[in-house]
């Protein structure tokens, strides 16, 4: 008998951001134009990226995997969410919550990998300039793209596997806007510490890697552009670098808020968190990228040229 409660379960109810009727139609509104900005941004920096043949270098490549990445990203969240926002029962399938739980994980993990990268890359310009080309080719380059897509999907299998075979029994209602492992996990029926612990190592392993490269190539980094002697040589330097270390700081610091604290410490506030990396940081970044970068600039208004 206890078998078939746990087994009745068949849609999540998602309580999402607030119950306000005014409240929740002004916020779809906010979020379908900040939706549009992560299209047309994202798919903008593409689009110039592969028409302008000054950009057709490695870090280019990866911001353009970037930018697909945050229209991925978003994509998996944010069309549920608007249509929730409009709703009054904002129900989800169980299978329905694993396929977005599966899909938001994945990207998550290959953007974390794929900041790595992207700082392993700078650190391969400023230091080793006259190498760089031949260490970074469009073999290396591709190769570590894969590399990181594989090994991000392939990750998110084994959390989500762990999750289909824990028991649900009843309570179906998840205090977020999405289907995310830290809420749903919560629901159970089972006492999860051991879970929590496991989920808790991992996520350290997972943050904490990607994170130690990107300091260890930054420390260097930093190192290389003060042994420059040209003073514009160094603004230089430290412009391009800027623009990926605020993305990572954006980045990083709001998952590590979410997923490296014990599952005692989590609250309400969490779910605006969570915004931060699934809203607000594909929105930022081609922007971020766009105004501290002037190679990016000029390709958009050659761009703009060619269209007039």
């Amino acid at each position: 008998m206890e078998t078939e409660n746990q087994t009745k379960i068949t849609e999540f109810i998602l309580l999402g951001l607030t119950d306000q009727s005014e409240t929740q139609h002004i916020l779809f509104v906010v979020f379908l134009l900040v939706y549009v900005v992560i299209l047309s941004a994202n798919a903008l920096i593409i689009v110039v990226t592969w028409k302008d043949q000054t950009l057709h270098t490695p870090m280019y490549f990866f911001l353009c995997i970037l930018s697909s990445l945050d229209i991925c990203y978003s994509s998996s969240c944010i069309p549920k969410m608007l249509k929730d926002l409009l709703s009054e029962w904002k129900t989800i399938s169980f299978s329905g919550c694993v396929v977005q739980m599966y899909i938001a994980l994945a990207f998550g993990l290959v953007e974390y990998l794929l900041l790595a990268v992207m700082a392993w890359d700078r650190y391969m310009a400023i230091s080793q300039p006259l190498k760089y080309t031949i260490i970074m080719n469009w073999s290396v380059c591709v190769n570590l793209t894969i590399s990181v897509w594989i090994t991000g999907f392939v990750l998110s299998i084994t959390a989500v596997a762990l999750m289909l075979t824990l028991p649900f029994c009843g309570h179906n209602r998840t205090n977020h806007f999405m289907c995310e492992v830290i809420t749903v996990i919560r629901l159970t029926c089972i006492d999860i510490h051991p879970i929590d612990v496991a989920f808790f190592m991992s996520n350290v392993l997972v943050i904490i890697i990607p994170l130690s490269v990107i300091i260890f190539s930054y420390i260097h980094i930093i190192t290389s552009v003060l042994k420059i002697s040209s003073t514009d040589g160094r603004r230089k330097a430290f412009s391009t670098c800027s623009s990926h270390l605020t993305v990572v700081i954006l980045f990083y610091c709001t998952a590590m808020g979410v997923y490296l604290r014990p599952r005692s410490m989590m609250s309400e506030k969490d779910k605006i968190i969570s915004l931060v990396y699934v809203v607000l940081a594909p929105m930022l970044n081609p922007l971020i990228y766009t105004l501290r970068n002037s190679e990016v600039k000029e390709a958009l208004k050659k761009t703009m040229r060619r269209k007039k």
